[in-house]
Order: C-alpha cells, then structure tokens, then sequence
C-alpha cells in the first residue's frame, strides 16, 4: 500500500453519518472525508461490524451488539465502490476495521473486563469459535470483491479478541486460554483465515492496546511480546497501537488532561521490537505533533482524528505553512459525547463546519449588512467571524477586558491549556477577517438604537447561579475562585449543580493548590452528562488528592461552617461542619435584560448562546452557526 504522506485517519465518524445506511447518511460521511483526502490524508480506516451469532430469541444490547454485520449487507460491494471511487480520486487508500466488542454477548470466560457494567456474558464454546472464525473469513472474502486496500482487525478497546488475549478477562483451561500462546490462538486463526481469502496484494492489519489500564490486563511489556507474537506469524502487514479502556483513565479517545500524543513511546518500543510498520495514534493535535512521533522513531504512520474533525483542512494548510490558521482541538470530547451521551447530531466544539460538508462551501452573502454582535463569549464570537466570512459587516462589543466569556476563566483549570489556545486562535481570526472589535464596551438600548445596525445578535451570556437557599448569598463562587478573585480557606465544600466539567474542573484546581476538597452532587453520579469516554480523567485525578464526592444529596443551606445536606430520595437531612469555606459550582442563569428591552422596540434582533439557555461550549458555537447561515441566506428576520 504506498501512500502519498505519512497520515492516516482512523475510524471516528461513524456519529457523523452512517456509511451503511441510506444513500443520504452515507453521503453525508463521505462528504466528510473527501474534505480530509482533498487535503492531503493518504489512509482511512473505516469502521466494519462482523456479524454476530446467537440463539433464536436472545436479544443483544449494548455497544455493538450487532446482528447481520456490515459484511453481509446486500449493498456492502457496491457501497465500498462508491467510497473507494471518491477518495481514491484524491489518492487516497481505505481499509477496513473488522470489529466485535466483547461481552455482547460473547466472551471467552465469565470475567469481564471493567467494574462499570455487571451483564454476564456467554462464554463462548469451542463451536462458537470455529463459527467465529468462519465470519471473519467470509468477511474478509467479502473485502476480496471490493477495492479496499486491505483489512484491519481490531484487537483493541474491549474488542472480542482482545478479551481472549487478555489475562484478566480469559479463564480458559482449553487450547484457548492459559499461557500467552494459547490466549493469542484466537487472534492467529482469524488472520490466517483473513489471509487466506485476501491474498497477498491486499494489506491485513492488526490495531493492538499499547497496554491494558485495567489491573489483571497485560501491561506494557507483554504488549510488546503480543506485538512480538503476531508480527512473527508473517500473516500481516503492519500494527497500529494505541492506548486507553472504552471507559477508563486513560480511556482511548484521551481527552485535554493528557499530553499529546502521551503514548507514543511505547508504540516505539513496539515499532523497535518488530519488522512490520507502526502507527501511532491517540491525541495527535495536530502536524507539528505528528512530527515529533515520526522524528523520534515512535513510528512510520501517525493516525490522527479529533484534529481532523475541529479542521478538515488541518494538513493543506500544514503545507502551504499556515500552521497558525489551523482550528486548534480541545480534546473536549463533545464530538463523541453528543452523540452518545446527549443523544444529539454529531456536532465538534471548535468546528461547526463539521458534519455539514455535504451543505458545500459556506455561502456568500447576496447583500452585506450591518451586524452588532454583543458579547464576546464563544457564541458571540464564532457568530461574527461565520458573518464576517460570508461578508458581512460586522462590530463585537464586549463589556469586559478581553474576548473570552466563561472561557477567560475557564482556562485558569489545570489541563485547560488547548482552550486558551482556542480562545488565541478565535482573536487571530476575527482580527484576519476585519471584525471591529471592542472590549469594555457595555451596551445599552440607546447604544444600540443610535447604532441603527441592520441586525442586532445578543450573546450576552449567564450570569453566576446561586441557589435559592438560606446562606448561599454568603458562598464564593467557581468563577471567582477559577480567576483569584476570591481565595477560599483550606477545608472546600463545592456545591455542584452543573452535570459537566465545571465543579470536576473547580475540584482539580483547588486540590491541586492543597485544598481539602469535598464535592456535593444531587445527581445519582458525578458529571452525569460528561460520557464514559471522559469522565475518568478527572475522576482518576482528583481521587489521587483525596477529594471527597458525596452523591444523591441536594444542598439546602449554606452556613459559617459548612453546609446542610438533604438525601434527594430518604429526604434524610444532615448538617456538615468541617468546611472553612463553600463555593457554588452551579452553572449560570441567563442572562436577558438587554434582549428583553431591545426586541420589543426593533426588528432584526436574534438571542443565542448562554443568553438563551446556559449550555456548553458546542451548543454555543452551533447556535452561532446556524444564525450566521441564516443571516448569509438572507432569511434572517
């Protein structure tokens, strides 16, 4: 398989549109891709489901719990063609990842691979491994009659196969479990089988955990002896590594608590102890990092993706030496979070243009207008550069000392290192398109009805919420704290009423300048809307410092010394007393005077972002998003 750079782009998008099913969700992924081929992505991976067997009756649930598989579909030949055809004209190969998550409801033994979930599986039989076996050769046979570039076997991130070759989820006393032989018996039928029907002008692929985070798992050193152990069957072409659980610290799609590319090394160690290429990926954000990895020797191919959803142009501008335009990751996750936590449309933070490839370029104005945007918080600010690049006329007022909103403060948390590289990244590029901007600027309706705009866009934001409870007036606040404008005492009690980063966030910054940190949640968890795949960084973290998570009670009173609990479903009270000060973690309140006043005495005025209803940094963006298509569409009004 020769390719033109050194980039692949593996598996992501499948939240964006599914290549499998209709002709108008599978257009929308390719329009995704074809954007990341155009400029310059040499590799893509797709994802492939194997089908799966079961008794007559027994209904499969849970992640991948699929039944036909994508190989067996009646269009998977002329569906492939079609992907082929389009990326291939810009260059570009496809392989396919052939998948099967462990435990839905197929394992080698009654031992599962993580304390999160308890449904026990079906330990599999020795017939249910031939059939097994079997539906990876009649899927490989399948890639046969395409033209994909090969196939890639997912051994990785609870993948069915990596429960065989794990000690901790295989107890097998047969030919398959015990020594490390035995527990990568499996793995070695499947690729022979997989070779057989490919031949040998198509690549076969194997991706493989560095290590598993799990105790029990195999570590780091025997990661390299199962690198070791396939490389040496001669049965396939190249490894690519990665690290991380679908749920724990760190889980495999890392989020911005971990150093880019953290891993690398050990897809190095591996790359020295084996002939076959290595790809690295996980956290690459971006070229100058992919560089690193390929200098160093961590690798011959570096995967990247996040980068690649917050900007599709990522490597075009990369050679044409416009690193500094390049739309920075936040490794927030909402990409992935949205869609399998909040149910919603795949959406990215940074990029809205993500997912929407399909709508074309972004439009032109028929007519400039005047624009006042007021507020300069994400929404206000992605909603007058989107103006300002359809050619719109555009002015920012922000009453404060900088562009930023929440965000200002935000980025004083530990880790929130890439956010202030976005806020930097947002200035630079209202400044490039000419937007006028002006900070310590406090609108009123006067201001604003002299101004005579065409069109007035309010993201003024929220406010602080502090509950409606006797002594919370008293209780400093996230903000305050996150900034230095108020200093908390040694013992903290957080009263977090926000289901996502902001109390975790508020608990990490205080614990790790020596506060005793005690958080209060109502909910049945923390962060309940924060997802499996993020949500173990910062738990792992602040467990490490010996932060207290109290759950199911709702703060009713703040008092000198602490606060009064009340158990949410007992409805149980109890007074806490060891606290030097409290802090409210609780979102925001919007924020509305000025577009409660100014919409009843002219048109052409629009509410968005946390003005509207507080929410996080994504659905701000997408909001902006959508107003400034409005507005470029001329259906504004």
């Amino acid at each position: 398989m020769r390719l033109r750079s050194r980039v692949m782009i593996p598996p992501h998008f499948s939240a964006i549109g599914n290549l499998w099913g209709s002709d108008a969700d599978a257009e929308r992924a390719l329009a995704y891709l074809e954007e990341r081929a155009s400029a310059g992505a040499a590799w893509i991976t797709i994802t492939g489901r194997l089908g799966n067997h079961f008794i007559a009756g027994f209904e499969p649930s849970g992640m991948s719990a699929e039944t036909l598989g994508y190989f067996r579909l009646p269009h998977f030949s002329r569906r492939m063609e079609t992907v082929v055809s389009r990326l291939g004209a810009h260059d570009t190969r496809v392989v396919i990842q052939i998948t099967m998550i462990g435990g839905y409801p197929h394992a080698p033994s009654d031992r599962l691979s993580h304390p999160i979930g308890n449904a026990r599986p079906h330990v599999m039989t020795v017939k249910d491994i031939e059939t097994l076996v079997e539906e990876y050769r009649y899927s490989a046979r399948q890639v046969r009659g395409t033209g994909l570039a090969g196939v890639e076997m997912h051994f990785n991130h609870d993948d069915l196969i990596e429960w065989f070759m794990s000690p901790l989820t295989n107890a097998r006393t047969d030919r398959y479990g015990g020594s490390r032989e035995n527990r990568l018996r499996l793995a070695v039928e499947i690729l022979t089988a997989a070779r057989e029907e490919l031949g040998t002008d198509r690549v076969l692929g194997v991706r493989l955990n560095a290590f598993e985070e799990m105790p029990g798992g195999y570590d780091a050193a025997e990661g390299i002896e199962i690198a070791r152990h396939l490389a040496a069957t001669g049965l396939i072409d190249y490894l690519s590594i990665a690290a991380g659980s679908n749920w724990g610290s760190p889980s495999y799609i890392q989020t911005h608590y971990f150093d880019s590319a953290q891993w690398a090394d050990m897809a190095g160690a591996i790359r020295r102890a084996v002939s076959v290429p290595v790809v690295y990926a996980g956290l690459v954000e971006g070229p100058a990092a992919a560089e690193r990895i390929l200098a160093a020797g961590h690798a011959d191919v570096v995967g990247i993706a996040r980068a690649h959803v917050a900007d599709g142009q990522l490597l075009k501008k990369a050679r044409e030496g416009r690193t500094d335009e390049i739309r920075p990751c936040i490794a927030a996750n909402d990409c992935i979070n949205r869609r399998y936590v909040d149910g919603l449309p795949f959406g990215c933070a940074v990029n809205p243009h993500a997912s929407r490839e399909v709508d074309g370029p972004w439009p032109k104005a028929s007519s400039a207008r005047d624009l006042l945007v007021v507020g300069g918080g994400p929404a206000g600010m992605e909603l007058a550069a989107l103006a300002a690049e359809s050619g719109h006329r555009v002015r920012l007022w922000e009453a404060g000392a900088e562009l930023g909103g929440q965000l200002v403060d935000a980025v004083h948390a530990p880790g929130y290192e890439r956010m202030a590289s976005y806020l930097a990244w947002q200035k630079q590029r209202l400044d490039r398109l000419g937007v006028a901007v002006e900070t310590h600027r406090r609108a009123s309706v006067d201001d604003v009805l002299q101004l005579a705009p065409d069109v007035v866009a309010l993201a003024t934001g929220a406010r602080p919420h502090r509950p409606d409870i006797p002594g919370a007036a008293d209780a400093l606040e996230a903000r305050d704290v996150l900034a230095g404008r108020a200093a908390p005492g040694r013992r903290v009690a957080i009263v977090a009423e926000e289901d996502h980063m902001q109390p975790l966030a508020l608990a990490d910054f205080l614990s790790s300048r020596g506060h005793q940190v005690t958080l209060i949640y109502a909910t049945q968890a923390p962060a309940i809307l924060l997802g499996r795949y993020s949500v173990g960084a910062p738990l792992a973290r602040l467990d490490s410092r010996g932060v207290r998570i109290r759950l199911m009670e709702q703060v009713v009173a703040v008092h000198r010394q602490g606060v009064d609990v009340r158990n949410i479903y007992s409805k149980r009270t109890e007074r806490l007393d060891e606290f030097d000060s409290v802090v409210l973690a609780c979102g925001g309140s919007s924020d509305t005077s000025l577009f409660d006043t100014l919409s009843s005495k002219r048109q052409d005025v629009h509410i968005l972002g946390d003005a509207y209803a507080p929410r996080r940094l994504v659905f701000a963006t997408r909001q902006a998003y959508a107003l400034a298509r409005l507005l470029a569409t001329s259906e504004a009004h």
